[in-house]
């Protein structure tokens, strides 16, 4: 068969002077064909969009390779246009004018030009608005002209970052039927069309394939064909079958489980990223699942409590990695130490999350050794993130820390003084004050 697509083992690599080499992506072999709409789904920080732009010749790749039409892609891809999530438009622009510009470098006639953009405008759904500038439009109606900038193009390969996560949910759910219908219907010359999202409802819903990433590095862990007719219903047995083993494919990865392994283990002593979780948010969630009694459905809960894939995922992963939840088959149930937690009070909540913390995350008990060392029990914010920018690099290394501080100060492990930027011990006798 000849692919429109193909990525052979893939890699992308961050390097930084004085920083351990991040790997972002990690031999992705990848195959699209005719007539194919591919979802491309993980958990945030997976490096989706940096694949997408890989694809596209925005970012080179450090090593493997991408063909397309079985040709090896060294520059922008010629197959390809795509479309953003912030709708990148021109705002001196009309519509008429920001659509044309995907037109720029077509050499054919400025009427044709013309006529091709108020075809596309008139495609999708935007008659009448060909005079208008972006600031006179809707959120909704500006996402239609990036996509009608890409469709004027009439690539073979429509890619697209999250197109629908910055607008409502009524707008983003009429332009994903829109989109829909000018795919099945063949309205768009475009042969493939794949689709970054968060949502596992958003690509069930849409898709023919659901190609699912890891994290910490990125690798392909499932490729999931979705054979289920359109137009397809949410609440369809079939339907959310296949969306809660997509749940459990997420929530069972192997990366995932190993991160949790190697922090619960205290396996070696290079720092390994913690789920960005705010320590009042994970309360909650063990008090909802307490309240709930019973195994709760990863989908369903998801769907109750309108979160994304984005949203649930840390929360569910920071669970499992403090003992407090396990998860099995796409449905989470709290642990007896989780059980315990929720029914405590204040106080014993504390001390059961200071115990998880020195017995399953040793960065913890590494602070506390730092701090202990020092003479006056205190030490500068910079020295820790320093330590902990060498395993995950600048960006990820603030985000980090804020989450060690707000745990480890929820735990009564150590205290923080935002002002100076100081971690430090109390004294025994604060402490002890502070636990009265």
């Amino acid at each position: 068969m000849a692919w429109l697509l193909e990525l052979n083992r893939v890699s992308k690599r961050y390097d930084a002077p004085g920083e351990q080499k991040v790997t972002v992506l990690q031999d992705i072999d990848l195959r699209i064909g005719e007539g194919e709409f591919v979802a491309i789904l993980g958990p945030s920080g997976s490096g989706k969009s940096t694949l997408l732009r890989i694809i596209a010749g925005l970012v080179p790749a450090t090593s493997g390779t991408v063909s397309y039409l079985g040709q090896p892609v060294t520059d922008t891809n010629p197959g390809v246009s795509m479309v953003f999530q912030s709708f990148a438009l021109f705002p001196w622009l009309t519509v008429l004018e920001n659509v044309e510009l995907g037109l720029r470098y077509k050499d054919i006639s400025p009427q044709e030009k013309r006529t091709k953009a108020l075809n596309v405008i008139d495609m999708i759904g935007l008659d009448g608005f060909e005079g208008a500038y972006p600031k006179e439009l809707s959120g909704g109606m500006r996402q239609r002209v990036g996509l009608g900038r890409a469709l004027v193009m009439e690539p073979d390969i429509l890619l697209m970052d999250e197109p629908f996560s910055a607008l409502d949910v009524l707008t983003a759910e009429n332009l994903r039927r829109d989109l829909l219908e000018l795919w099945l219907e063949k309205k768009i010359p475009t042969k493939s069309i794949i689709m970054v999202t968060h949502g596992i409802e958003e690509a069930v819903y849409m898709a023919d394939r659901a190609v699912v990433l890891s994290r910490d590095p990125a690798t392909v862990i499932a490729d999931i064909k979705i054979t289920l007719p359109h137009w397809r219903e949410r609440k369809d047995e079939p339907f959310t079958r296949l969306v809660d083993r997509i749940y459990s494919i997420l929530t069972h990865s192997r990366a995932a489980q190993e991160t949790v392994q190697a922090l619960a283990s205290g396996a070696g002593r290079k720092f390994t990223a913690l789920p960005h979780v705010p320590s009042g948010a994970l309360t909650g969630f063990l008090e909802l699942l307490d309240d709930l009694e019973i195994k709760s459905d990863l989908y369903k809960l998801a769907d109750e409590l309108m979160f994304e894939l984005d949203d649930l995922l840390p929360i569910v992963e920071a669970a499992q990695l403090l003992g407090f939840a396990t998860v099995s088959q796409g449905d989470i149930s709290l642990t007896p130490v989780g059980k315990a937690f929720a029914a405590a009070n204040v106080l014993e909540r504390k001390e059961l999350f200071r115990r998880q913390l020195k017995e399953r995350v040793p960065i913890f008990e590494r602070i506390r050794w730092v701090l202990d060392s020092k003479r006056n029990r205190r030490m500068p914010r910079e020295f820790f993130l320093e330590v902990i920018r060498k395993s995950v690099g600048v960006e990820a290394a603030e985000m980090q820390l804020d989450t060690i501080i707000d745990w480890g100060r929820y735990a009564e492990l150590f205290a923080y003084d935002e002002t100076s930027r100081v971690l430090y011990l109390e004294d025994e006798e604060d402490e002890a004050a502070a636990r009265v």
